[in-house]
């Protein structure tokens, strides 16, 4: 086929394109202006229906404000959480509330009310402790005056004894409890003694004081 006519096959064929698409710009442009001319007379149509209408005062406008929370003051609840714990504990009696009782404490004479209160709050670290449960009477006496006569030959200062709360024993009667404190004030290596805190044992120990070797 010569050059010319393959031209003129192409150019009628880009026409007919370019007459196609010319078409389509119309239609699309004629639902444009189809859709505006509809637009107007709906939105002409609401306003007539509603009437006149006038603007609200801006002095009549009302501007709603909700009060800012409080701060939460996270430590303090944190605070109160942990004192709940501790109130709440296993290891809490009602001798807990009688750590100022003599019966709870003791200290050889000379000895000042200050060495109690420091030995209460912890002020000497615990060295070393005696457990004596599942022991008979006897048994727990030369366990106890052996161990004390150990710790003041080692130079130890601050030791615990746990002598049990007596919860395993028949009657739930704390034995060793007494005799032991009775023991302790006989010793000669004893200065000072008390009640442990919930922490060391409660009533179930007692944080005793030695003397310097």
């Amino acid at each position: 086929m010569p050059a010319s006519i393959k031209d003129f096959a192409a150019l009628k064929s880009l026409h007919k394109d370019l007459k196609k698409q010319e078409e389509a710009r119309k239609i699309a442009e004629a639902e444009r202006l189809q859709a505006e001319k509809t637009a107007a007379l709906e939105a002409d149509l609401f306003r007539r229906s509603i009437g006149e209408v006038a603007p609200l005062n801006p002095s009549n406008k009302h501007h709603a404000s909700s009060p800012r929370p409080l701060p939460i003051a996270r430590q303090r609840l944190a605070d109160e959480e942990a004192a709940l714990r501790e109130s709440m504990s296993d290891d809490f009696t009602v001798e807990t509330l009688l750590d100022t009782d003599e019966a709870l404490s003791y200290a050889r004479n000379g000895i000042g009310p200050d060495v109690i209160r420091k030995l209460r709050r912890g002020h000497w670290v615990i060295q070393s402790q005696l457990d004596l449960h599942g022991l008979r009477t006897d048994e727990a006496r030369e366990a106890l005056g052996e161990y004390l006569r150990g710790a003041v030959k080692r130079g130890l200062r601050c030791v615990r004894v746990i002598h049990g709360k007596g919860l395993g024993s028949i009657n739930k009667e704390p034995v060793l409890k007494n005799k032991v404190r009775n023991w302790l004030t006989q010793k000669d290596e004893v200065i000072a003694f008390c009640q442990a805190k919930a922490a060391d044992g409660g009533a179930g120990a007692l944080i005793v004081l030695l003397r310097a070797s």
